[in-house]
């Protein structure tokens, strides 16, 4: 007897089943799985033993309902029921792929990836606004918070480290939004930020120094540019014998430390109570003998006590900002600690930030995607009422290549930063050529590199 392809199979078998069929055959078996499977007994159990039990009460249910499957159908059916019950549903397969960056959620019809540094739709879909709401407030039941009318907008994190924000209706006119920004799961080293080309070696060596010397180091660019990364890998030169306290929204910080205290804001309850600010964390951080206060992202007011703090002994500090150059990142910072409410003049706000800041390192997301420092700067202090910047290392864009991405190649200034007399006084040497005006590596198009987007 000739062997049936699976479709003429299961049209031959009298069930009538097909596979446009698999749809309501997963919801039916996802279903009367749930009635009956004991949750909170479930996510006690070892993964191996409630993947066997699962798989047993599927085979059951697929013989109830005389619904014939192959083995690797059953698999995938046994893995989508998983996920829809433990995980994220259908975005778990983009959670598993390490290339993927950005998960995007435009209503349940919708769903956009980032790889490579490139944003591509999926024919993945949801089935309805239910199963989406559903799973985002998973999400927030993860990290004890909520999201409803009443409260329609969640930021939060998953296991791994992974940004997460979610807009439900009212305020999302086409249904709910989710967006997750993704970090690798094994963090990076500064040597992998060399290979990949997002700095320079000689960059890396100086920025390592400047850790290790406690400068006080504002990092700044856009959405997406590398910022946390950076934050991340530069954490790993702070001495073990200090001790590190990092502030943050949602926590996605993963310091490659183990002498570190990280803190989360909260925000308001229902009736509007207990909300707590990061410049409520930040106050009380100072009380916590920090050596070091590692702010995630400055944001609002809490930039006048981060000025403080770098100002009276806790040297060494870092933060990051949303900006498009450096001098934006300044005048971003000024803005933030004017909304603090306590009517400085802008020369004495600017003064304390000259006088906080040693460095300004710049990350850019150039065309084709690719993330790079663009420019290292030292604050040397004012003149007038201007906070003056000077170039140490910089990336020089020419042109775009035949593949859509940037070109261009980094380079030395040629100048000799203030900072280096305290570098020496610690014990740092750098060669008599290592700022001298020059290019940095091989320029962009005669090595390529890629940027796989393990963040």
């Amino acid at each position: 007897m000739p062997r049936l392809a699976s479709d003429d199979y299961l049209r031959s078998s009298g069930t009538g089943f097909t596979r446009t069929a698999v749809p309501e055959i997963k919801a039916r078996v996802h279903r009367r799985l749930l009635e009956t499977i004991d949750l909170n007994a479930a996510l006690s159990m070892p993964t191996e033993e409630l993947y066997s039990e699962c798989s047993r009460r599927v085979d059951a249910l697929l013989n109830e309902q005389r619904c014939p499957l192959s083995g690797p159908e059953k698999n995938l059916l046994l893995r989508e029921v998983m996920d829809e019950i433990f995980g994220l549903g259908p975005l778990e397969e983009f959670l598993r792929d390490p290339h993927i960056s950005d998960i995007l959620v435009n209503g349940p019809r919708r769903i956009y990836i980032e790889r490579f540094g490139r944003l591509e739709s999926t024919g993945v879909h949801f089935r309805d606004d239910t199963q989406l709401i559903q799973v985002i407030q998973r999400i927030a039941a993860r990290v004890g918070r909520r999201i409803d009318e009443a409260s329609p907008m969640l930021d939060a994190r998953l296991p791994d480290g992974s940004r997460v924000n979610a807009v439900i209706p009212p305020l999302s006119l086409d249904g709910p939004t989710l967006s997750i920004r993704r970090f690798g799961t094994i963090p990076l080293e500064l040597n992998k930020l060399v290979e990949l080309g997002t700095v320079a070696e000689e960059m890396a060596k100086f920025l390592e120094e400047c850790v290790r010397c406690k400068l006080n180091i504002l990092l700044s660019g856009g959405t997406g540019s590398g910022k946390t990364t950076l934050l991340n890998v530069l954490s790993k030169w702070i001495p073990a014998t200090e001790r590190v306290i990092t502030i943050e929204d949602a926590a996605e910080l993963q310091l490659q430390r183990e002498h570190v205290v990280r803190l989360e804001t909260r925000p308001a309850n229902i009736e509007g109570r207990g909300e707590v600010t990061q410049r409520d964390l930040l106050r009380n951080s100072l009380r916590m003998r920090p050596d070091r206060i590692v702010i995630g992202e400055v944001r609002g007011p809490e930039a006048l006590d981060m000025l403080q703090a770098m100002n009276t002994g806790h040297e060494g500090s870092m933060t990051t900002v949303h900006a498009n150059n450096p001098r934006d990142a300044f005048r971003r910072v000024e803005n933030m600690v004017s909304m603090a409410g306590l009517n400085f003049p802008v020369h004495t706000i600017r003064q304390q930030m000259a006088s906080a800041m040693n460095l300004s390192v710049h990350l850019a997301r150039l065309t084709g995607g690719r993330r790079k420092v663009v420019s290292v700067s030292e604050v040397t202090g004012m003149e007038g009422d201007v906070i003056l910047l000077q170039d140490i290392f910089r990336f020089r864009q020419t042109g775009v290549g035949a593949d859509g991405h940037a070109q261009g190649f980094m380079e030395a200034c040629g100048v000799r930063p203030h900072i280096v007399n305290r570098l020496e006084a610690e014990g740092v040497h750098f060669p008599d050529n290592f700022f001298a005006g020059r290019v940095l590596g091989p320029r962009e198009g005669e090595k390529e590199k890629r940027w796989s987007n393990a963040r």
